[in-house]
């Protein structure tokens, strides 16, 4: 929503845009971030860098937004209650959507981080990889488990 006001201000307040303009521009604005989150909630790593996407994937996401824009340039456009951008406004999505994606790579760093352990709460002994074992364990081992304390079936 932060995104959206920020390309609500650069339309009408900068761009000055008319209703058409101003429909197009928050088309154009949430089709290419609502696709490129694609990259950033696919993994934990941070994409491009340390999780590289599939070329199929990063190919089809670029071409969406390449027709999205094209669908406002082309003839038909004015059909389908668009209009052309300005330069300007797409020089501005750039840096929007890249600080949107960066903005959502923070989020998922506190996200996935360690929970903060308040004063005298017990330290958790056991770490990542035993709850990690643990949730694959039904997956991986025939028939029931048994309870290493108690020998009993769970």
């Amino acid at each position: 929503s932060l995104f959206d006001f920020l390309t609500f201000g650069l339309l009408l307040g900068v761009l000055h845009a008319g209703p058409v303009e101003f429909r197009t521009g928050w088309f154009v604005e949430s089709l290419a971030t609502q696709t490129l989150i694609i990259f950033a909630i696919r993994t934990r790593r941070v994409p491009f860098v340390k999780s590289r996407p599939g070329t199929l994937l990063t190919l089809t996401t670029l071409t969406v937004i390449t027709i999205g824009i094209a669908l406002t340039l082309v003839p038909l456009s004015h059909s389908l209650g668009f209009s052309p951008l300005p330069w300007q406004y797409f020089a501005a999505l750039v840096a929007l959507t890249a600080a949107y994606l960066i903005l959502v790579e923070i989020t998922k760093t506190v996200f996935y981080s360690e929970p903060v352990q308040t004063a005298g709460a017990a330290h958790r002994t056991r770490g990542h990889t035993h709850r990690i074992h643990r949730r694959a364990a039904r997956f991986s081992h025939p028939g029931h488990l048994r309870s290493a304390a108690s020998g009993q079936r769970r």
